[in-house]
C-alpha cells in the first residue's frame, strides 16, 4: 500500500512557465557591461560610460553561435552589479545613452531581443538587484522603487521575456546600510507584466543547482520542500532572517533535496526544478588572457550530460569581447559541441522497435513510449511501484546512449536499471536513480537486439513518455 505522503509527492505538478524552461534544456547567458573593458568581474559603479564602445557589435552573431550549439534561448545581463544599463533607462544616467556607442542613440537590449526573435531564440533578462552606482542603494524603500521602475522598463519595452534571472548579490549602500530587497513586489510586477516568464534562481520557478562550476547532482529532484524555495530569497536578506533555522538545514548546495528521507515530514512540497549555470571560460566576463582557457569539448559534454541528461537545464555563459562579438575560440567550440550532439542524437534506433511492459494501465500502453508525443505515456496500474519495459529492436544494433523521459507533469522514478540481452542472458548495462524530464544514460557501445528497463523503485506508480536509443 503506497503511503499517502508518497501519493501526494507523486502528484505535485509544474506550472506551464516551469515546463517551458525545462523543455528548452540548453540556453545561453551573455555577460556584457563595462567590465568587458576594465577586465573586472565585479564593477565598482564608478566606471565612466565612455569606455563602453563595441564597434563591431553584432547580436545576430551571438544568436548564430547559440544556435550552432543547439541552444534555445539567451539571457542578457541588462544590468550587472556595476549598475551600467545596456538600455537607455530613464532612471539613471549610468547607461549606454552616455557612451560613444552609436553616439548614445543605441539600445542594446532592444537589438539583442530583436536578434533573438529573428533567429528563433527565446529572450530573457538578468537585472542585478545589487547596484554599486545608484545613490539610493541601501535606502531600502527608495531603492526598491528605483529597481521596480527599471524592471518595468525591461518588461514592457522588449516583447515577450521567457525568464527574469535574479541573483542574490547584496551589499551596503553609500549610507552604510544593507539593502533589503522587496522580492514580493519584484515578483508581483513580473507576474503582472510577463505572466509567462519564469523567475529564476532568486525566484519561485527555477532554482540554482548550488554551484557555478557545472557540478551536477546524481539525483536531481523537481519536487522539493516548499521551504527551500522560500529560503532562496530569505537567506539573502539579513533583515528577513526569521527562517534561519531552515537555512541551516537545507540550501541549494545540499547533495539531497528531494529523497524520501527529505520529504517525508515536510508539510508542503513544490515543483522547483534545477538549473546548472557555468561559464565557457574561467571568468563570467571576457578577458583576453583567457582566450586559450575555453572549456574543452569533453568538459562541456560532461556538464551537458550531467545537467540536460540529469533532469536539470544548462545555462552556459558566453562572454562577448570588447568588439561586441563572441570570440572566435568560443564560437568554434560551440559549433563543435552542437555538431557532436547532433551526431549522437540524430537517429533514434528504437523508432521501429516493438515494446512490451510487465503491466500497463488502460489507455497507457507500452507502445506510447515510442510515439514521440510528450503528452502520451506508458504507466502500470496505480500502486505498482516496480515494473519492466522491454524493447525489441527487431535486429541487432550497436548503441551507447539511452534517453528516458517521464511524463512531463510528474517525476516518480527513484531507481532503475538497464539491461541488454546477450545470447539468452540479460546483462547489466546502466544503473540510475531519478529520470524526470530527461535522463541520458551513457555506456560503452554494446550490440544487441533486446534492451530492458527495470524500474526498481518509484512513487505510487511510474510513468514513461519516451524510451530512445542512440
Amino acid at each position: 500500500m503506497t503511503p499517502e505522503w508518497i501519493k501526494q509527492a507523486a502528484q505535485v505538478q509544474p506550472t506551464e512557465r516551469q515546463l517551458a524552461v525545462q523543455e528548452m534544456e540548453f540556453y545561453a547567458f551573455i555577460h556584457y557591461t563595462v567590465n568587458t573593458y576594465t577586465g573586472e568581474e565585479w564593477g565598482t559603479g564608478k566606471e565612466e560610460p565612455s569606455i563602453f564602445n563595441p564597434t563591431q557589435f553584432d547580436p545576430d552573431q551571438w544568436v548564430d553561435v547559440c544556435k550552432s550549439a543547439g541552444m534555445k534561448g539567451l539571457i542578457l545581463t541588462c544590468k550587472h552589479h556595476d549598475g551600467f544599463c545596456l538600455w537607455p533607462s530613464r532612471y539613471t544616467e549610468h547607461t549606454i545613452r552616455n557612451s560613444p556607442w552609436k553616439n548614445g542613440e543605441g539600445d542594446m537590449v532592444r537589438e539583442v531581443a530583436e536578434a533573438c526573435r529573428r533567429g528563433g531564440l527565446r529572450f530573457g533578462v538578468y537585472l542585478s538587484p545589487w547596484d554599486r552606482h545608484e545613490p539610493s542603494y541601501g535606502d531600502s524603500p527608495q531603492y526598491n522603487t528605483f529597481f521596480l521602475n527599471q524592471l518595468r522598463e525591461l518588461l514592457t519595452n522588449y516583447g515577450d521575456v521567457f525568464c527574469v534571472w535574479f541573483d542574490g548579490a547584496c551589499g551596503e549602500g553609500p549610507n552604510g546600510k544593507r539593502q533589503a530587497y522587496d522580492w514580493d513586489a519584484y515578483y508581483a510586477l513580473i507576474r503582472e507584466l510577463q505572466p509567462n516568464a519564469a523567475i529564476s534562481v532568486c525566484g519561485p520557478d527555477i532554482r540554482w543547482c548550488g554551484n557555478e562550476a557545472g557540478h551536477c547532482r546524481t539525483s536531481e529532484w523537481n519536487v522539493v520542500p516548499a521551504s527551500l524555495r522560500d529560503n532562496e530569497k530569505i537567506q539573502e536578506n539579513s533583515q528577513q532572517a526569521d527562517n534561519r533555522e531552515f537555512a541551516k538545514r537545507y540550501n541549494s548546495s545540499e547533495d539531497d533535496l528531494g529523497s524520501r528521507d527529505i520529504i517525508r515530514n515536510e508539510q508542503e512540497l513544490v515543483w522547483y526544478p534545477a538549473e546548472v549555470n557555468t561559464s565557457i571560460r574561467p571568468g563570467w566576463f571576457y578577458h583576453a588572457e583567457e582566450d586559450d582557457q575555453v572549456k574543452t569539448l569533453d568538459e562541456l559534454l560532461h556538464v551537458y550530460y550531467g545537467s540536460v541528461g540529469g533532469n536539470a537545464t544548462f545555462l552556459l555563459n558566453l562572454p562577448p569581447d570588447p568588439r561586441g562579438l563572441i570570440h572566435e575560440n568560443d564560437a568554434a567550440r560551440m559549433k563543435q559541441l552542437g555538431e557532436k550532439l547532433r551526431t549522437i542524437f540524430q537517429t533514434n534506433l528504437a523508432s521501429d522497435a516493438s515494446v512490451n511492459a510487465s503491466e500497463s494501465a488502460q489507455d497507457h500502453d507500452a507502445s506510447l513510449v515510442l510515439d514521440g508525443n510528450k503528452d502520451t505515456y506508458w504507466a502500470p496500474e496505480e500502486g505498482t511501484e516496480q515494473a519492466i519495459v522491454d524493447i525489441d529492436l527487431q535486429t541487432k544494433k550497436t548503441f551507447s546512449h539511452v534517453v528516458l523521459q517521464e511524463y512531463r507533469y510528474n517525476q516518480r522514478i527513484e531507481r532503475f536499471e538497464l539491461e541488454y540481452k546477450e545470447g539468452s542472458n540479460w546483462k547489466p548495462l546502466f544503473s540510475g536513480t531519478v529520470v524526470g524530464h530527461k535522463r541520458i544514460c551513457r555506456f560503452q557501445p554494446v550490440t544487441s537486439q533486446h534492451l530492458r528497463l527495470k524500474i526498481q523503485q518509484s512513487r505510487w506508480f511510474p510513468t514513461l513518455a519516451a524510451f530512445e536509443i542512440y
